[in-house]
């Protein structure tokens, strides 16, 4: 971590008059749209545009393929918003599989992300506690366990059989690993601005299921939405006290999660139809996920 000193007011308003100057006045990105290019933010300012993330993050699948050791493609959000934004440079670390862990250690050849974060950097984005939480064997157990009580919620009970919620507790214990890491993006770059990025909508938010798309028991759909949910509130909380802000791409992905039919689907179900891997945002989930970064770095708070 470094000890640099803080810049005068002057400068971090120039700084932050430059990021809002690339995004302001600009139409919210349409979902299932590129977005288009902006102007660069000013004459003489530099923007320097730092990408943190999981494999959400990422776009695993999502032609072009960038970077094979962390499934990075050139099609993800920080690369779309980019292009609206038009930073000086785009320095996307994100990684597929990263935890919280991975800010302060190496995944394979990608550096600790948090290295890519430094005083000079203006605008940083961060989407991880997924994997913390563990997206992935939470997919693959309540798949086994749909078979005990199809029209149930066996993978619901799994969790409870303790006595307390398995992934509640999950992601209370994600929280404090999260302020962890916005204490030391703002510590290496305290002029920046800085947005979390939530998750999109994977299930039906009405809590309907769609089995055999997507193997889940009936009643575990609503139990995992729950979930992601709770995931996404903590996200914004600790954002909020953490001096950061928050995009929420949960709510404009509403009805296009994976059980949606393969045109209105902006997430992939476990046997994908588009390049992507499987419930993960295809495409146009991440020109969504960009849409709502550029609408929270406009200033706008709604979802629309």
């Amino acid at each position: 971590m470094t000890n640099d000193a803080r810049p005068a007011g002057g400068t971090r308003a120039r700084r932050r008059a430059a990021v809002l100057a690339a995004v302001g006045g600009c139409a919210l990105v349409a979902a299932g749209t590129t977005p288009a290019a902006a102007h660069p933010a000013g004459h003489g300012h530099r923007l320097a545009y730092v990408a943190l993330g999981d494999s959400y993050t990422s776009g695993p699948g999502i032609p072009t393929q960038v970077d094979a050791g962390c499934a990075r493609s050139d099609r993800n959000y920080p690369s779309l918003v980019a292009r609206r934004v038009r930073p000086t440079t785009l320095t996307d670390v994100s990684c597929s599989g990263a935890t919280t862990v991975q800010m302060w250690q190496a995944q394979g050849t990608n550096r600790p992300q948090l290295d890519a974060v430094s005083r000079h950097t203006d605008l940083v984005s961060l989407q991880i506690g997924g994997n913390d939480v563990g997206f992935g064997a939470i997919i693959a157990t309540c798949a086994r366990l749909r078979v005990q009580d199809p029209a149930g919620s066996p993978c619901e009970r799994f969790y409870e059989a303790s006595g307390q919620d398995a992934l509640a507790l999950a992601v209370r214990q994600t929280a404090p690993k999260i302020t962890e890491i916005l204490r030391a993006v703002h510590a290496r770059a305290p002029h920046a601005r800085v947005v979390v990025v939530g998750y999109p909508d994977l299930l039906p938010d009405d809590g309907a299921g769609c089995f055999p798309q997507v193997p889940f028991a009936q009643g575990d759909f609503a139990y995992l939405r729950d979930t992601e949910k709770r995931l996404n509130l903590m996200l914004r909380t600790v954002a909020g006290r953490n001096r950061a802000a928050y995009a929420d791409t949960y709510g404009p992905t509403v009805g296009h999660d994976m059980c949606k039919a393969p045109a209105d689907r902006w997430i992939e179900p476990l046997q994908p139809a588009a390049p992507a891997a499987p419930a993960h945002p295809n495409a146009r989930g991440e020109e969504a996920m960009a849409g709502a970064v550029l609408h929270r770095l406009a200033g706008n708070r709604g979802h629309r």
